[in-house]
């Protein structure tokens, strides 16, 4: 069994939970996290379980990061959330990857 289930922390069809919580648009806490694509102080794009997350902001800083448990938090000026979809995700890889060769 994996920890989500047994911890009573899944849904129905056993995909681990995804929670996007902001404080006062300071402070952000994120669930459900696959993996940090990238990031920088002004965009991180996340793989999270429900897909690609595109968080934009000012001065974004990694504030907590724990693989494991898939979790991160990120403290800055946040402008805007956006789910990205498949095609839009590609995108933004690429453009990410050509940006930090």
């Amino acid at each position: 069994m994996n920890q989500y289930y047994e911890t009573g922390n899944a849904n129905k069809d056993h995909t681990p939970n995804h929670d996007v919580i902001m404080k006062g648009r300071r402070l952000l806490d994120i669930t459900g996290v696959k993996q940090v694509e990238s990031f920088d102080n002004e965009e991180f794009l996340l793989e999270t379980v429900m897909g690609f997350l595109s968080i934009r902001g000012q001065n974004l800083q990694m504030k907590n990061l724990d693989v494991d448990k898939g979790i991160v938090s990120i403290k800055g000026k946040v402008f805007d959330i956006i789910y990205l979809d498949e095609n839009q995700s590609e995108k933004a890889k690429g453009f990410f990857s050509k940006l930090f060769r």
